[in-house]
């Protein structure tokens, strides 16, 4: 199918990226660009959007940068009203900003753990604080937060701030979805796993594997039932579902994206 989001404008944070490839964001930017979506990426760093750019191009669909820091309301608040002056309404909210952080509740910093919630939790909450009012005005619209099975089981690592983060975006987004539904506005979260992402071999591996990609990949990919590890262009398409009108009575739940490692008892 195609054009399963014409005439929808989307407002997808952290649709840049940190090295090429297909980050969870740049993905679901150029994936909902395909599908018909007006796109408003935003991103912390305006480098790190070239690549995103010259794919959205490439799909001759309607798109605008802004620069963004998701953990600043009143920058959220700017890029929020320049979308909604520009194109009169946001359909579809895709929080995808995140990031994790080594270490467990006794050497992890306290300085750390705040800054850990900040950037995965309380930018989820600032982001739909000031997308809802325009929905709920509009008559509608669907938010897909991204969370991750960090939020959902132990992954390998000790990330505690991070997992408990993502814990709380999940529930963030049941609360919300349940408020708002009278208002036909749809909340869910994707939920990745494991995924080979630009930040795996850009940051990932010097942090937990010593600058060894290839044993840090063997390693995630030990963790995972299907043969092969997914990308950003997975979780995407679970954003896409949600996004559409296929999903019109899906509210309040996840889709897990990991290969089927939630799945395994071991």
């Amino acid at each position: 199918m195609a054009g399963r989001l014409e005439g929808k404008v989307a407002l997808i944070t952290g649709a840049g990226s940190v090295g090429p490839g297909w980050g969870n964001g740049r993905a679901a930017a150029v994936l909902f660009a395909r599908e018909g979506a007006t796109v408003v990426a935003t991103d912390i760093d305006e480098g790190s959007f070239a690549e995103t750019e010259a794919l959205l191009r490439e799909t001759g669909a309607e798109f605008v940068f802004a620069r963004c820091d998701v953990t600043d309301s009143t920058a959220i608040a700017a890029t929020v009203d320049t979308a909604m002056q520009r194109f009169g309404k946001i359909d579809v909210l895709v929080n995808n900003v995140g990031g994790s952080a080594r270490g467990g509740a006794v050497e992890m910093t306290e300085e750390t753990w705040l800054k850990q919630l900040n950037y995965n939790l309380t930018s989820v909450f600032l982001m739909c604080k000031h997308v809802l009012p325009g929905m709920k005005s509009a008559g509608g619209g669907s938010i897909i937060n991204t969370a991750s099975t960090s939020g959902t089981r132990w992954t390998g690592a000790a990330q505690v701030a991070y997992a408990a983060a993502k814990a709380g975006v999940i529930q963030f987004s049941k609360v919300t979805a349940v408020e708002y539904a009278p208002h036909n506005i749809r909340v869910n979260t994707v939920v990745p796993g494991q995924m080979h992402t630009p930040m795996v071999e850009s940051r990932l591996a010097g942090q937990r594997a010593g600058g060894d990609l290839q044993a840090l990949l063997a390693k995630r990919q030990s963790r995972i039932p299907l043969p092969f590890m997914g990308d950003g262009r997975d979780t995407a398409a679970a954003a896409l579902f949600l996004a559409s009108d296929e999903a019109r009575f899906v509210t309040g739940t996840e889709i897990v994206v990991d290969g089927g490692m939630s799945a395994r008892c071991d």
